[in-house]
């Protein structure tokens, strides 16, 4: 597997501390061999992930701020010079907008604040990376691009809230990229991880126990670990998976298929 990846460019999005699944995926990308870039969201959390980007040899690595249009036209147009126009995959592990309080109690007491931040930045953002990627999408001898989504997204999950509602349009969006891309073969697809204690998963109401209902649940009978959804991010953004477009792809330990 470490040359699966070989003289591939690609771009990881959201990055927050080392055990962000983004990292591990990452990690898991950059010992296949292929070359990364890095958004992420701001200094204060550039001071946890800019050590992890050099202990790899990352050489771009850039702030985004996913709710301005010209923050991404500026951090592309940068991304296009320092990799000769190449692009061949991106990872896009962004969610987030809504208060503590909308992750918790029930979902129609969302804030339209909180609802419409969720979106933008749960869903949007993979939009706009796409959109903003595709010159240099186009130029590779098959492009991929996935993002991280979560069982909430069609089922209803105590806490998840609005969440779930963003994550369902973001699944819709990853159907709907897949159809606009196809005929420049980019795929588009996502990973829908079982739950793992993250800094983001952290601030759901309820969630250790949320952990343990899944374990009991699970035909597998544990949790998902995060070299296995890394592994299956690897599987999507390699030639692997090369006739796989506009999938969403359970890593959960068969968790989804239990009433």
């Amino acid at each position: 597997m470490t040359e699966l990846m070989a003289g591939k460019k690609g771009l990881v999005m959201g990055v927050a501390n080392k055990k962000s699944m983004a990292w591990k995926i990452a990690q898991t990308l950059d010992e296949a061999g292929a070359e990364l870039a890095f958004t992420y969201k701001d200094e204060q959390v550039g001071q946890k992930v800019v050590p992890l980007f050099e202990e790899i040899g990352a050489d771009f690595y850039e702030t985004l701020d996913v709710t301005d249009d010209d923050d991404f036209e500026e951090v592309f147009t940068k991304l296009e010079e320092e990799f000769d126009g190449q692009l061949d995959f991106i990872v896009h592990s962004i969610a987030g907008g809504p208060e503590k309080e909308d992750l918790r109690g029930k979902y129609m007491n969302t804030s339209r604040e909180s609802f419409s931040r969720a979106l933008e930045i749960s869903v949007y953002s993979y939009v706009k990376a796409v959109q903003m990627a595709y010159p240099m999408l186009k130029e590779s001898d098959g492009a991929a691009a996935i993002t991280l989504s979560y069982y909430g997204a069609e089922k209803v999950v105590p806490n998840y809230n609005v969440m779930g509602v963003a994550k369902a349009a973001l699944e819709s969006s990853v159907y709907y990229l897949a159809d606009d891309l196809g005929s420049d073969n980019i795929r588009v697809n996502a990973l829908s991880p079982g739950p793992v204690l993250t800094r983001a998963a952290s601030g759901i109401g309820d969630f250790r126990n949320l952990l343990r209902e899944f374990k009991d649940k699970a035909p597998l009978e544990r949790l998902v670990d995060q070299d296995e959804v890394a592994n299956s991010a690897l599987y999507l953004l390699s030639d692997l998976s090369s006739g796989v477009t506009g999938e969403i792809i359970h890593v959960d330990c068969g968790f989804n298929i239990e009433a």
